[in-house]
């Protein structure tokens, strides 16, 4: 049988309602003090700061510097990820084992007359792996790791910074000898404790921050009773100081680079490891089209595959998953943003022509063909390089001018007028020009760009410009009937492959592009219908009525995040303009 409810003043008792009471206390000392001692009102407001700067800093008793939540961990209850787990970055790898080696071989360093490594650097584009190879540093030698970042040491008020940089060593010796094993410390974006001295006028925290852990790799001795090794991360290598890359300090700059297609391969394998594959999956052919990719982008890749296959409700991912997953992580989720039907035309004319111009100047490299909307694309042409290119000839970059060049042609062609989906195109044309004029490439020969007088600049990339013009309007008007016949299967597929749009132009001579109409009749009728049609006249007007005949379906979309102006793998996109 349960007693009577306790009443509401009874509810809480023991320390709780001590507590209150002391609090009504404190209160009524505080009004009876200020009521008639007015004088102690400025005491009391510079013992509060007092007492709320300590506790910032982490002076009082009890009390710790914010990133002291991060607690340093052994392998065995941290994460658990081993060099094994990370592919495509064998350079890097190999650098930081070995600086590692001098940790876990301290005897043989020592008998050697080597210096121990106090720090490794490693640097590169975001997403490649650089916190991982931390990770897995931290397994590899049984160390204490300890984990923080740049931004956790700095804070408005002058030394809270500098004390925590102090903080952050003596927890990593201390808990190294509670182990009896190595410590490292990794710092995650160091280029926010680590910038250039001097550049910072407001206050001097950033400096002193610096100072301190400059101070702090200086006194890591070999011989202290625990080996510290500092590993830190940044994609802002440029913006460091001198004196913290110096030997002595960070002895091994590691870059950390995108991985190449043998890199990416291997990636593609250790991300779909535990993914039911279809056994036509090339992972080999999915690495060829994803140049420019980081780890982190393959993950997302394989990730997004696999959903859309459980979208579907398939059992196993085939490679059309896999596909449409470039596309999404490029450019983000379909959209149902439907455009009217004459833009659909031009839509289509213009990556018709991408693809066109894009076969003629290197044979096999267009991967996909798209008039769907993704993020600000209302459509696209996906290149797949057959190597990776890291050195660009006149010749190749004169080959993409020509390519982006050639949407807007197109519709001039067809249309008789350009529109302002190509505005992205005409930014790269402008980029990959002045690349030319810089490198060499132009009339003006060997020249300093930013000394150049005024207008010279501005001279020479139309002069370049309206040469790669005539060359890609020539072509197309050679080849307006495969252009326009093209244009009506996107209407009609929406979606068109690699190997689709080559099956469409095969048994054309020069890679297809010439006039072998009887080839392209017999491929598809809507192509041989669409050249048919196309015998009687050439005028941009009459083209444009042909082109009106179709209208392709509607596909369901989910909306898209982003939609970068430059992607990785190679996108000629026309977008919204505003």
């Amino acid at each position: 049988m349960s007693g009577p409810a306790p009443r509401r003043g009874q509810e809480r008792g023991g320390p709780g309602l001590l507590r209150d009471v002391l609090i009504g206390a404190a209160a009524a000392v505080v009004i009876f003090l200020l009521s008639h001692f007015p004088t102690l009102i400025p005491i009391l407001l510079m013992g509060g700061l007092a007492v709320l700067l300590l506790r910032t800093m982490g002076g009082m008793p009890g009390l710790r510097p914010r990133f002291a939540a991060r607690s340093g961990q052994r392998p065995a209850s941290g994460p658990l990820v081993t060099f094994a787990d990370i592919g495509g970055q064998g350079a890097a790898k190999q650098e930081l084992v070995e600086a590692l080696d001098f940790l876990r071989h301290a005897d043989q360093v020592r008998r050697m007359g080597i210096r121990p490594l106090k720090g490794v650097l490693l640097t590169g584009p975001p997403g490649t792996g650089k916190t991982l190879l931390a990770k897995a540093a931290a397994n590899y030698t049984g160390a204490v790791f300890i984990a923080t970042s740049g931004s956790e040491f700095i804070e408005v008020y002058a030394g809270v910074g500098a004390q925590r940089v102090r903080e952050v060593f003596r927890r990593a010796r201390e808990q190294g000898r509670q182990g009896d094993c190595p410590a490292i410390v990794f710092i995650d974006e160091l280029e926010v404790v680590g910038g250039k001295r001097g550049r910072h006028q407001s206050h001097l925290e950033y400096d002193q921050t610096l100072n301190q852990l400059l101070v702090e790799m200086d006194g890591m001795a070999g011989d202290d009773g625990v080996r510290v090794l500092v590993i830190a991360a940044t994609n802002r290598a440029d913006l460091l100081d001198d004196a913290l890359l110096r030997p002595g300090r960070f002895d091994r700059v590691v870059r950390v680079d995108l991985p190449d297609r043998e890199g990416r391969r291997q990636i593609l394998g250790l991300h779909t490891r535990n993914k039911p594959l279809a056994d036509a999956v090339d992972l080999e052919r999915i690495a060829r089209d994803t140049f420019g990719f980081s780890g982190a982008h393959l993950e997302s890749l394989s990730n997004e595959a696999a959903i859309l296959a459980m979208r579907e409700g398939l059992e196993q991912i085939p490679e059309r998953c896999f596909s449409e997953a470039v596309d999404k992580v490029m450019l983000g989720e379909k959209l149902d943003r439907r455009p009217t039907r004459d833009e659909r035309r031009r839509i289509a004319v213009h990556e018709a022509g991408h693809a066109l111009i894009g076969e003629m100047v290197e044979a096999g490299s267009v991967a996909r063909v798209a008039i769907t909307s993704r993020g600000q694309a209302l459509g696209y042409v996906r290149q797949a390089a057959h190597e990776d290119t890291y050195l660009y000839s006149k010749e190749k970059l004169e080959a993409e001018v020509q390519r982006f060049l050639a949407g807007s042609l197109a519709e001039e062609i067809v249309f008789g007028e350009r529109s302002t989906g190509a505005g992205n195109d005409f930014e790269q044309v402008i980029k990959l020009v002045t690349t030319m004029v810089s490198s060499g490439m132009s009339p003006l020969g060997v020249v300093d760009v930013q000394g150049l007088p005024e207008g010279t600049l501005h001279r020479e990339q139309s002069t370049i410009i309206a040469v790669m013009e005539d060359r890609v309007r020539q072509a197309l008007e050679e080849r307006q009937d495969v252009l326009l016949a093209m244009a009506e299967v996107l209407l009609e597929e929406e979606t068109l492959s690699g190997e689709r749009l080559r099956e469409l132009l095969a048994g054309q001579p020069e890679a297809g592009l010439a006039a072998g109409e009887a080839a392209a009749t017999t491929e598809h009728p809507a192509l041989g219908a669409a050249v048919g049609a196309a015998e009687g006249s050439r005028g941009g007007g009459g083209d444009a009525a042909r082109l009106a005949a179709r209208e392709g379906g509607q596909r369901q979309s989910l909306p898209a995040p982003h939609a970068p102006d430059r992607l990785p793998g190679g996108v000629e996109a026309y977008r919204v303009q505003p």
